[in-house]
């Protein structure tokens, strides 16, 4: 009896590995790259436009001549042969293709001897299950009505504390002479901070995230907690992205909501009003400080995530500078990139100039009122 026909091969799905993880487009400089991080091996790295273009579609649905036939009608050519090994065995070589050897985890590197002066200690042995019961606990908070309801009770006291901002920064001043309010008020402080790091991480791991570590760290005199989210840029949306970073400062204020009750309503002695009211100063400008759109603070990661952009800072200067030398190569950045870059150097200027402004009225006021 004859054999039949042999069976077409099946052609090749190509598929990363899970544990992958794929950034958006992102700006980065004049080019578009995306960000790709094994979380097996704690790596990451960039690729360009067209690798990306590959890559991202790379989830073991579509076959390499799909792929290739989508390449062809975004870049209008093929990929030969040699395009594809290079980037295939790329990819397999580190270990993030589906069906590849794992690539070896990386030794990591020795943490800094910790010092009377200096260092970091983890706090909890499984952060992310930490936060993951931190968020079983309270993330009902973060349902849209609860947020709603928050964000209004926060505009309030904002509102009414901005009326009366020359007696609170009044009592903040004198706040630094009274070593025994002053010392309540930086514990309060260093809680509303504490709580601030753990903001980020319960709603990291709302939106899918993963927390690395909880801990703390000190730079002595400072003592600080801190809570690392290793994926924070690849949460799945910008919206979740914006909202993690946003969650510090907002929990912050809302840490002040019962000391403006006080403040308003109970009948407290005038030395007790003065303190909450230097609390409420100072919370204030503790969680607002966050959002100033400069590196490292939140502001700055949210600023980015506006732009779509990574090493935003970086990328805008190096625009202005050829945009105000008038040089040939800042047409060589694409309309975006250019939007993007002059509305955050000319925006960052404006807020610090704002901010500038604020200072200095407020330090005119405690000096006519005085």
């Amino acid at each position: 009896m004859s054999a039949g026909p042999a069976a077409a091969p099946a052609p090749y799905r190509p598929a990363l590995r899970s544990g992958v993880l794929v950034s958006d487009v992102l700006l980065h400089g004049p080019a578009t790259v995306r960000l790709i991080k094994d979380t097996g091996r704690g790596q990451s790295f960039k690729v360009g436009d067209k690798e990306s273009f590959l890559i991202s579609r790379m989830d073991g649905t579509r076959s390499l001549a799909e792929i290739g036939d989508e390449y062809a009608g975004r870049y209008g050519r093929r990929l030969g042969d040699a395009h594809w090994q290079q980037l295939l065995g790329m990819l397999g070589t580190r270990g993030l293709l589906d069906g590849s050897p794992a690539a070896p985890r990386p030794e990591p590197a020795p943490e800094p001897p910790r010092t009377l002066l200096r260092g970091t200690l983890r706090l909890v042995a499984d952060a992310d299950a930490t936060a993951g019961r931190l968020h079983r606990a309270l993330g009902f908070l973060l349902h849209p009505a609860w947020i709603t309801a928050l964000l209004a009770a926060v505009v309030a006291m904002e509102t009414v504390l901005v009326l009366h901002v020359g007696e609170l920064a009044a009592a903040a001043l004198d706040l630094f002479t009274r070593p025994v309010p002053l010392t309540a008020a930086a514990c309060l402080l260093w809680l509303s901070t504490a709580l601030h790091e753990l903001a980020h991480g319960v709603v990291a791991r709302h939106h899918g995230g993963t927390v690395a570590e909880i801990g703390l760290r000190w730079r002595l005199p400072m003592v600080i907690m801190y809570c690392t989210v290793d994926d924070y840029l690849y949460l799945p949306t910008r919206r979740a992205r914006i909202a993690t970073a946003l969650a510090g400062s907002v929990t912050n204020l809302l840490f002040l909501l019962p000391f403006s009750a006080l403040w308003l309503w109970a009948p407290l002695d005038a030395a007790t009003r003065d303190a909450v009211a230097a609390l409420l100063f100072l919370g204030t400008v503790q969680a607002l400080s966050m959002l100033v759109p400069l590196p490292p603070l939140d502001g700055y990661k949210i600023a980015a995530q506006f732009a779509g952009a990574t090493e935003l800072a970086a990328s805008s200067r190096a625009y202005l500078r050829l945009a105000v030398r008038r040089d040939p190569a800042a047409a060589s950045y694409p309309r975006r990139a250019r939007t993007a870059y002059t509305a955050y150097g000319l925006g960052s200027l404006l807020v610090i100039g704002l901010l500038a402004a604020a200072a200095a009225a407020l330090v005119h006021h405690l000096l006519t009122a005085a």
